[in-house]
C-alpha cells in the first residue's frame, strides 16, 4: 500500500481489497495500529490462525480482527461491507434502496440495518468542541404546518449548533462545522446543556433572548443574544446559521429518505447528516472511506434486532420556512 492509507480512486479501492485477506488485513491496521494487543491480558504477541482470527501466544484467547465492532459476526465478506462503505462515503447522499440496488443485497432490511450500523459510526465521541463564533438555536421536523406561531407539539424539537465564520461573501453564509442533536421536549433547558458539551469554552455562543442562555456567560463562554422569541426579525437574520442548517436538513431529508424518518432513530440520521456536512468540501473521497472505516471498527455492534424493534411513529420533515439567503452550503450533500 506503500504507505499511503487509504485508496484514493475507484480503481485503486479494487486493487487494494480484491479479497477478504485483504480486507482482514486493513482492518487489523485500524484496530491496531501500534501493533496487536490481547483483549484479554494485553500481551502484545499472537499468531494469526486465519483470515480473521489470531491467537494470543501469552494466555491462549482467541480473537477477531471484527469482534466487538459493526462487523462482529458477519456473515457477509469483508469486501462487501467495505464496498458498501465505499459506496456510501463517495456518494452526496445514503439510500438504502441504493444500497440494496448495487451490492445485491438479500433484501431491503438488510440494506437498510447495514446503513444504520454505519449512521451510529459516524460521530466520534471524542470528537473536537466547536469554537470561535457559534450559533445556537433550535428547529421541529415532522408533522404538518398549522399555521400558528409557535412549536407545535406534534414535531420533533432538533437542536443546532454550528460555526459561523464571519461575514457574508456574495450573500453566501460562512458556516463551518455543526452538531445536532434530538430534544426531549422544545425551549427545555437541554439546549443549555447542548451548548455547553458542543462548544469549546471561551467561544462567543450566539443565542435568541431566551433567560435560560444567561448563565452561559458565568460558565467561562462569552455569550450574545440576538433577539427575544417575539422579535420581528425573520430567524435567517438573526441567527443565519442555525436557519441555514435546518433548511438543509430537510432538503437532504426529503431528496435521500423521502421525507420519512423514524423518530426512534432521528439521531442517528442527524448523526449522518453532521458527518456529510462537516466533511462537504473534502475533495479526498478516500479519506471517508477511511475515517468511517476507522471509526466502525472503535464502534460497538449492534443486532438487527435491536435496530428494527419497536420502530415508532414516522416524521416527515416539510420545509415551511421562508426564503433563505443562499449559503455555499446549499446542494453539497
Amino acid at each position: 500500500m506503500g504507505g499511503v492509507d487509504y485508496p484514493r480512486t475507484y480503481q485503486e479501492f479494487r486493487e487494494w481489497f480484491p479479497d477478504d485477506a485483504s480486507c482482514a488485513a486493513y482492518l487489523a491496521r485500524l484496530r491496531w495500529p501500534d501493533g496487536f494487543r490481547c483483549p484479554s491480558c494485553d500481551h502484545d504477541r499472537a499468531w494469526q490462525t486465519s483470515t480473521r482470527h489470531w491467537k494470543c501466544v501469552s494466555c491462549g484467547r482467541k480473537t477477531s480482527v471484527t469482534a466487538g465492532t459493526i462487523f462482529h459476526r458477519t456473515r457477509t465478506p469483508l469486501s462487501t461491507w467495505f464496498a458498501a462503505i465505499w459506496l456510501v462515503t463517495s456518494q452526496k447522499n445514503g439510500a438504502a434502496k441504493n444500497l440494496h440496488d448495487m451490492l445485491g443485497l438479500g433484501s431491503y432490511e438488510t440494506a437498510w440495518a447495514w446503513l444504520h450500523k454505519l449512521r451510529r459510526a459516524m460521530v466520534r465521541p471524542d470528537r473536537e468542541l466547536l469554537s470561535d463564533v457559534v450559533e445556537v438555536d433550535e428547529s421541529f421536523v415532522g408533522g404538518r404546518a398549522t399555521g400558528k406561531l409557535g412549536a407545535s407539539t406534534s414535531k420533533a424539537p432538533v437542536m443546532i449548533a454550528v460555526e459561523n465564520l464571519g461575514p457574508q461573501v456574495n450573500r453566501k453564509l460562512r458556516l463551518g462545522r455543526v452538531r445536532l442533536g434530538v430534544a426531549d421536549s422544545p425551549g427545555s433547558k437541554q439546549l443549555v446543556d447542548f451548548a455547553r458539551t458542543t462548544v469549546e469554552p471561551g467561544s462567543v455562543i450566539r443565542t435568541d433572548g431566551a433567560r435560560m442562555f444567561r448563565t452561559l456567560a458565568s460558565e467561562g463562554f462569552k455569550h450574545e443574544y440576538i433577539s427575544g422569541y417575539s422579535s420581528p426579525e425573520p430567524g435567517h437574520v438573526t441567527l443565519p446559521g442555525p436557519h441555514r442548517v435546518a433548511s438543509l436538513l430537510k432538503r437532504w431529508n426529503a431528496g435521500t429518505h423521502h421525507y420519512r424518518v423514524e423518530r426512534e432513530h432521528l439521531q442517528y440520521y442527524l448523526d449522518e447528516f453532521t458527518f456529510r456536512f462537516n466533511r462537504r468540501r473534502s475533495s479526498a473521497r478516500g479519506m471517508l472511506f477511511y475515517r468511517l472505516l476507522q471509526q466502525s471498527v472503535n464502534t460497538d455492534p449492534h443486532p438487527l434486532a435491536e435496530l428494527v424493534s419497536r420502530t415508532s411513529e414516522l416524521f416527515p420533515l416539510n420545509d415551511n420556512a421562508a426564503e433563505f439567503v443562499p449559503s455555499d452550503t446549499h446542494g453539497e450533500f
